[in-house]
């Protein structure tokens, strides 16, 4: 069974884990999903892929 967390817990989780970020960086429009995680990406000095794997991690919590 798997089980999928809502994207305020992601975020939340995400925040507990690098300080760094705040409620700004995960804002973003519609269909402007893309354009934050690339944010993500650049501020948690990860790649894209290795972003998506933690996105997944998230999920098996």
């Amino acid at each position: 069974m798997q089980i999928t967390r809502s994207w305020r817990e992601q975020r939340v989780m995400l925040k507990n884990r690098f300080s760094v970020l705040n409620d700004a960086d995960f804002e973003f429009e519609d269909g402007q999903k893309e354009s934050m995680m690339d944010k993500l990406s650049v501020k948690l000095k990860k790649t894209r892929s290795e972003l998506e794997l933690l996105f997944a991690e998230l999920q098996t919590y």
